[in-house]
Parts: C-alpha cells; structure tokens; sequence
C-alpha cells in the first residue's frame, strides 16, 4: 500500500459515462470522473474511499485539502454532496492490488426477488446467508446480487438481517432511494414484523418490552449483545400468535432497530428462539436438530415476513410480504401434529 505515485502523468483519464460503483481511480494520471445520478448526493469523501479501495482515508482527506482533488475546476471540502453532472478531478492514487475475481455466481445464487423498479430491489433472504462478506464470509447476499447484475451501477444494502434470520431485505439500486430508505429507517417509519418461535408459555397477547442494550466482545472475538440499563434504548413489540406445546409463536415489531435486539430481548425475558445459536437453549437446539427429531428444526426460527413503509423516491405506500420457507412451516405442522 504505498503512497500516491506522480511519475509519468499523462493526460487525464476520463470516464465514460457516470461515476457509479465500477468508477476507478488510475495509479499514475489525473482521471476525470462524471457524477451519475446513482452518486448524487454522496459526500466527497465517501465517493472517493469508494472508488479508491485500499487507499488510506487520511492520504484521501490530505488530498482533497491540499486542493488535488476539484470538483468543476474548483476547490471543495470533504463534506461537499455531490451532485449529478458534476466533474470530479481524482489525482494519481495507488490503491490496493486487486485480489483474482472470484467466479461468477450461478443464476440459482440469486435470492427470490419479490419486487423491483429503477430505485428499489427487494428479496428473500434464506437463512445461513450473511447479508454481506466480511469477518472470514467471503461472500453474502448482496455481492451474489451484484454479480447477478454486473451492468447495474449502484447496488446497496438498505438494513441487514442476522445470517440467521430469513426473510425480507431491502436494496437500494440508486443513491436516492438509498437515503430516503435511511432517512426511513432512522425515523421509525419502516414497519418491520417478524415470526419468531419461542421456548415456553408467552402470557400476554401483546407486550411492549423495552430493554436498552450494549454490545461487547468474546473472548474469542465474537460479537454478542446484552441488556445493559446504561446501553442503547431499545423496544420491541411482541404480539402472540398461537401456542404450540411447549412453544409459543410471537410476531415482533421493532420499534427500534439494534444489533440482535429480537433474539437478546427474548432471551433475557426466559422466552428464548427455537435454534438460536448465540442466545438459546442450547440442549433445546441439539435435540430439535437430531436426525431422527420429528418434527426436526436445524436453524433459528427468526423471519422477517413483512415491511411496510413509503417508496423512497415516488412516495407511494408498499407493504411486502415474505412467507415462511418451508423448514419453518413444516416444524409448525409438525408440532400441531404431535406436539413435543
């Protein structure tokens, strides 16, 4: 990872058409880049650590003060939003070597699409898939979707779901659906109702729990989450659906949205989900997923089956509905048959 490299400059590079995700800034020439629609709004600084992956965000942020970078022949600041049409000047930066292109994904690696338009995607996430790559996950939901559609320029998530937890998840196809999604988001105005399936006797029909939560670190460098009155304010709606046996089915409403806060909140009120591996009953889970358990569950029973909220750029009202898959739906039959 070295530093900017100015020997032989050239003329300047210049795009062909927007600067959208395949943008990409040259080791030694000026590139001249045109803001599509998909980055309009964008901070500068973000747009360029997009563009220049590996590049170290300081020598990004000495660049533009050092007035190397200039959007319209002029100079600008870190924080200034981009806008559609506007010329971004990207001095020679060296970024990281490009690792060999992983193959392509199979037509059958791309999740259920229930609802698309030229601003907004929405899928079906099956369980056991992290919505996107990182900590030893080489790849998730969203780099199958973007290999699955290599011509689209912008591709981002809009939220995440747990790796184990299935159901709806929303993408944004252009910058501003994506910031009208967040702006949803973050003003409690996405309704988001999930099915979860718990160990033992939920007593009410409808329960607010308000439970404010902090994350902290295993020692073997997992990610867990814990009720903490000094952490994050956090609440939950649960409403019960029907019991089976010892289970109970409860739809959740997130009031807000942190960090496992379904799965912690439950777990913490006695009522833990079926299968989850972090926050369960652990001897529950080994005997649910037995070979010769019937009915027999082998993930966590955690699903996001519904989203209402506005369109992000149009303004209509959408409401999206995901089914249970078929490993949750056949447990349930199972239970009504010979309850456990």
């Amino acid at each position: 990872m070295g530093a900017i490299r100015k020997t032989g400059i050239d003329a300047p590079e210049r795009s062909a058409g927007g600067a959208g995700r395949s943008a990409t800034v040259a080791a030694d020439r000026v590139a001249l880049l045109t803001i599509g629609p998909e980055s309009e709004g964008q901070r500068l600084d973000n747009f360029l650590l997009r563009i220049a992956k590996g590049v170290p965000k300081s020598h990004v942020y000495r660049v533009v003060r050092s007035g190397e970078v200039r959007v319209n022949k002029g100079r600008v600041a870190v924080d200034y939003r981009l806008v559609a049409g506007d010329e971004v000047r990207v001095p020679p930066m060296r970024v990281a070597e490009a690792r060999p292109a992983a193959a392509p994904f199979a037509p059958a690696d791309m999740p259920p699409v229930l609802y698309e338009d030229e601003h907004l995607l929405v899928v079906d996430k099956p369980a056991g898939l992290a919505a996107h790559g990182g900590s030893g996950i080489a790849h998730g939901l969203i780099e199958r979707v973007r290999a699955a559609r290599p011509n689209q320029p912008f591709l981002e998530l809009a939220h995440r779901l747990d790796r184990e937890t299935s159901g709806l998840l929303l993408l944004a196809k252009t910058r501003r659906a994506l910031v009208g999604l967040h702006e949803q988001l973050r003003e409690g105005k996405v309704d988001k109702r999930y099915l979860a399936l718990v160990k033992g006797d939920w007593v009410n029909d409808r329960q607010h729990v308000r439970l404010a939560l902090t994350k902290y670190v295993t020692r073997e460098g997992e990610r867990r989450v814990n009720v903490d009155p000094e952490g994050a304010e956090s609440h939950t709606i649960f409403t019960l659906m029907k019991r089976y046996g010892p289970f109970s089915l409860l739809e959740a409403e997130l009031r807000t949205g942190r960090t496992h806060q379904i799965r912690v909140h439950l777990a913490h009120l006695g009522f833990p989900i079926a299968g989850d591996d972090k926050y369960g009953d652990f001897d529950l889970n080994k005997a649910l997923a037995r070979a010769d358990a019937r009915p027999r569950l082998t993930r966590m029973f955690l699903h996001a089956g519904s989203v209402r909220l506005t369109h992000p750029v149009g303004g209509q009202p959408l409401l999206f509905e995901a089914p249970l898959p078929p490993e949750c739906s056949t447990f349930l039959k199972g239970l009504d048959v010979a309850p456990l």
